[in-house]
């Protein structure tokens, strides 16, 4: 079968930019889809870097200017996997220019921000997605199916978390690779915008839209120094986020996210509350799912662990034989392939840019609720 080229146009090449590149490199071996990548140019601020880069990971061209992939006639996307403060600027430059535009989370900064991105993919009528791995994993999108076929029955609860333990140091300072998601400037938020914006996501993907939050946030050390020049500057980001919510369809909810979580290095677990049935999923064990239905005999009603690796499970039958697990890099590599089959029939993969601006709409509830104190319409 010919594939259709499809040329990429990188923007960053840290941990973010390694996991897309790794999912292009991919997606055909394991995947029968019409397209084909093509690894074009990636770009980045450091000249050294990025050309390390692009011969690591086989891209065709290095640049530092992210105005050259937009410009260029030899690219047909732009993913954007650099920090949140270049987001907006660069999406809304791709749209413009006729490309399909691809972006990390959070969408932009702040809701202003994600709000005209998600305009200008619209108006310029291109194709959008937003990179929310999670919703990739076989058993997250398992639990999705059976939510849909309402085995649960009417919604009751939903409770998520995300912990972290890695700024619990004075010593940690803010600012350059990897730390600028310290700097207010540069990432908007802190872990309510980065962390809490996963879960939030993949809620409203199982469970419908969030109505409204009441919440509360705390910056546990008040003033860094700069990792680029050395002063101490005062710390704007929230360090830790917990709220209560209320979804459209009646159901309660709690959220919380901290960096501040010893011995947490990246726990996420969900659970969702129904009338017949409940679900479960944790990070940490990735490839099961935790299943409760009220249904079965009461002799033998119990949580089941259904271990997510058969052929009928989703995603699973591309990979290897039953009982043997993929991993966190194989979620970009699904989300990948979804985007090219959705491609090839001219429609868009969600999450799109509209889609995950219901995020940003509950993230900026979240932020102005814990400065109010108040309950916050989403």
């Amino acid at each position: 079968m010919n594939k259709k080229p499809l040329r990429i146009g990188l923007v960053g090449y840290g941990f973010m930019g390694r996991t897309h590149s790794n999912a292009y490199g991919q997606v055909n071996h394991f995947f029968d889809v019409a397209y084909r990548p093509e690894l074009k140019a990636v770009c980045g601020r450091d000249r050294a870097k990025v050309e390390a880069f692009a011969a690591r990971w086989g891209y065709e061209k290095a640049e530092t200017d992210w105005r050259a992939l937009v410009a260029s006639k030899e690219i047909d996307v732009i993913d954007i996997a650099s920090p949140n403060d270049t987001h907006a600027e660069i999406a809304i430059a791709a749209a413009q220019a006729g490309k399909t535009v691809l972006c990390e989370k959070p969408l932009g900064r702040n809701l202003q921000e994600s709000r005209a991105m998600a305009d200008a993919v619209e108006k310029a009528g291109v194709a959008s997605m937003v990179w929310y791995n999670y919703r990739r994993v076989p058993a997250v999108t398992l639990a999705k199916q059976l939510v849909d076929e309402g085995r649960c029955g009417r919604v009751f609860h939903y409770r998520a978390k995300f912990l972290q333990d890695w700024t619990i140091s004075a010593k940690v300072p803010m600012d350059g690779a990897g730390l600028w998601r310290l700097n207010a400037d540069v990432a908007g938020s802190g872990v309510t915008g980065d962390l809490l914006a996963h879960c939030i996501d993949t809620a409203i993907w199982l469970n419908g839209s969030i109505a409204e939050v009441t919440a509360a946030t705390e910056t546990f050390v008040k003033e860094r120094s700069s990792a680029v020049t050395g002063e101490k500057r005062e710390v704007k980001i929230d360090d830790a986020s917990a709220f209560l919510a209320r979804f459209a369809n009646g159901s309660l909810a709690t959220f919380e996210a901290t960096r501040y979580a010893r011995g947490h290095k990246a726990l996420y677990t969900l659970e969702l509350n129904g009338e017949n049935a409940s679900i479960a999923w944790d990070l940490h064990d990735l490839h099961r799912l935790q299943y409760f239905e009220y249904s079965e005999d009461s002799r033998l009603r119990g949580w089941r662990s259904i271990h997510v690796t058969e052929g009928e499970h989703p995603y699973m039958k591309q990979w290897w034989v039953p009982g043997l697990q993929i991993g966190y890099e194989h979620t970009f590599i699904h989300q990948v392939a979804d985007l090219l089959r959705e491609l090839e029939k001219g429609k868009p993969a969600g999450p799109t840019f509209r889609d995950a601006l219901a995020t940003e709409y509950v993230v900026d509830a979240v932020l102005r609720s814990a400065q109010s104190g108040h309950w916050e319409k989403c």
